[in-house]
């Protein structure tokens, strides 16, 4: 039985195309306005497990979300990478010539903006949702509207893509975490990638004695994310995405850390993801 798992978005946004290439086609979501929203149905059993995006290779990294994992005490059980694609679509049998308006998401917009200023007399109309936005159009039956959204949205709303891979950027990458409550975070066979939390001294030197220690162990720091502590002004913690040949390099570092940090927590251990387009 496929599990139920909570995203952020609508029905045919990128999470679900993320959550689908994880879990299976089959799979069951929920979908949550805000990432707070998909944490707390994690958090609180609603779901058994909540797919959220971290990063994108453009944007940089999303930092409120790596607060929100900390504070639920959620575990990282894997992650996926996925291709953003943006298409222009529009009810079946309009062509490029009858569109007026093409609604999305701001940040889609933006992302397509190099064909989009081709046509000069479009309407650009930002919306909460690249997928609603797509949702919309087949509900209300508008034409001479078009939406930017992924492939998954024209399928589920019989919408004719008009424009494919419209975005000006085309290495654009979106990570992806899968999270669950520590009860229902398997133990992963054979692990290659782990997630940390830690914080030191506010000493000189303090922080390069963290990484001298991942190093030592032949271990390929991939992320270091630094947060302001609250009350203590400019004193930081870290993430840190850790990946490995063995798990008993991560072992050896993390007993190597504990000495020079003050506060040190896995956040999860799990295999490191695949791309998918």
């Amino acid at each position: 039985m496929l599990p139920t798992v909570a995203i952020q978005g609508f029905e045919g946004s990128f999470h679900q195309i993320a959550a689908r290439h994880y879990f299976g086609t089959g799979t069951l979501t929920t979908p949550c306005a805000t990432f707070g929203e998909v944490v707390r149905q994690v958090a609180g059993g609603v779901t058994g497990h909540g797919l959220m995006a971290i990063e994108n290779s453009i944007a940089g990294s999303i930092l409120p979300n790596y607060n929100l994992l900390r504070q639920a005490d959620l575990r990282v059980t894997g992650e996926v990478y996925l291709q953003i694609r943006q298409h222009l679509m529009a009810l079946p049998g309009q062509r490029l010539d009858d569109i007026q308006e093409v609604h999305s998401h701001p940040m889609a917009l933006l992302q397509c903006a190099d064909f989009l200023n081709q046509h000069g007399h479009w309407r650009l109309v930002e919306t909460e949702d690249t997928a609603l936005s797509a949702q919309r159009i087949r509900e209300g039956l508008r034409a001479g509207t078009a939406a930017v959204a992924g492939k998954l949205a024209a399928e589920l709303f019989d919408l004719e893509i008009l424009g494919k891979d419209i975005h000006s950027e085309k290495k654009n990458y979106t990570r992806f975490l899968v999270v669950a409550r520590p009860e229902n975070a398997a133990t992963v066979e054979q692990p290659n990638k782990a997630s940390v939390y830690f914080h030191t001294t506010h000493s000189q030197g303090s922080l390069a004695q963290v990484l001298i220690r991942i190093a030592d162990q032949g271990i390929n720091l991939s992320k270091l994310q630094s947060f302001p502590i609250p009350a203590k002004t400019w004193h930081y913690y870290f993430h840190a995405d850790l990946e490995f040949d063995d798990p008993a390099q991560l072992e050896a570092a993390l007993r190597e850390m504990k000495p020079v940090t003050e506060g040190l927590e896995v956040l999860g251990v799990y295999h490191k993801g695949t791309t998918h387009k």
